[in-house]
């Protein structure tokens, strides 16, 4: 039997005038009254900032997917984003300053038991940072982000010659443009970028619509050594050693904001700035380890600072960047 170029019946008919091609395919997934395309996308922008979706299942709105935990707010928000004219701006703003966006993410006592997945959003949202977002975050606090639009690819620190080890036949790896949002980063298939994968990010070999969220001893040991975040760690303590009022508790005050967009707490600046004591006695005792703290990456150090508290201050960095405050979203 032939088969002609259609769509399925249980959805609405194909435009009469509409080419049978992918003009007239994109034609029809956007027609106003079309039931998917709207709600699937909006069900994605809820799980990307609130970690689960209407529709849990945003890989799937068959009759194997979950059902939505809130129907209604699905239909209102896809209608709001059709009316809109696919802002996908506005929706976002809608969202994120709506009261149940805004709730405080802490789990209360009454909640533990009866929701404990937040399925009736009587709270705030609470998710780790996917792992692009992460090294973003690192570079933006540091001011070494790039945040061009558009050009050439980024390719970041990659240990070894992982390219050529998954494939022999593959060209080199050329490391270049180590600043640019991790968006434009160069990606091989059969060979992620490691700290990347760390972080949950999938190979590309197939599509991933919703990432699996892990918390694992990896993440931390890449954040303290990967060559990118320690850059990052160690421009970000530069610049809090050349604030004119560089005391130890301005040192602290600086990076934490930087980093977490709040004040430590006093128990936090307490730890902290034990913590300082402590890396600046050690390095002091160490010169080799901190010349070699203060020359991580390809950002050329600032000479004329103390490189004993460079490194210090670094590890102080390196530190807040490890911290939930940081890397989780509440």
């Amino acid at each position: 039997t032939l088969v002609s170029r259609s769509t399925p019946a249980a959805l609405p008919p194909f435009p009469k005038n509409a080419p049978r091609n992918r003009l007239g395919l994109a034609e029809w997934l956007t027609e106003p009254h079309h039931p998917l395309t709207a709600r699937v996308a909006v069900n994605r922008y809820w799980q990307m900032l609130f970690g689960r979706g209407i529709v849990a299942t945003a890989e799937n709105f068959g009759v194997q997917g979950s059902p939505p935990t809130h129907p209604e707010l699905l239909d209102w928000l896809a209608r709001a984003y059709v009316n809109s004219g696919w802002d996908t701006k506005a929706i976002l703003k809608k969202i994120v300053l709506s009261a149940t966006y805004r709730q405080d993410s802490k789990m209360r006592r009454d909640l533990r038991e009866k929701d404990p997945e937040n399925l009736l959003l009587a709270r705030g949202s609470s998710q780790r940072l996917p792992a692009e977002m992460i090294r973003d975050t690192a570079l933006a606090a540091s001011g070494l982000l790039d945040d061009m639009m558009g050009g050439p690819p980024a390719s970041p620190y990659l240990p070894g010659d992982l390219w050529r080890e998954s494939n022999a036949m593959s060209p080199p790896y050329h490391q270049g443009a180590l600043y640019r949002r991790s968006v434009y980063t160069v990606w091989k298939r059969t060979a992620p970028m490691p700290d990347m994968t760390v972080f949950d990010a999938p190979s590309r070999e197939v599509c991933v619509v919703r990432r699996n969220n892990t918390s694992s001893p990896q993440q931390a040991f890449v954040l303290l050594n990967d060559v990118q975040f320690v850059e990052a760690a160690r421009v970000l303590a530069e610049k809090a050693l050349r604030d004119p009022d560089h005391s130890p508790e301005q040192q602290i005050r600086f990076i934490f904001r930087r980093l977490t967009a709040r004040e430590p707490d006093a128990n936090e600046m307490k730890l902290l700035k034990e913590l300082l004591e402590e890396q600046l006695a050690i390095f002091q005792k160490q010169p080799d380890r901190a010349e070699k703290m203060a020359n991580a990456g390809e950002r050329k150090r600032d000479a004329s600072l103390n490189v004993v508290e460079v490194a210090a201050t670094t590890a102080l960095a390196q530190t807040i960047l490890n911290l939930d405050a940081t890397i989780w979203k509440r």
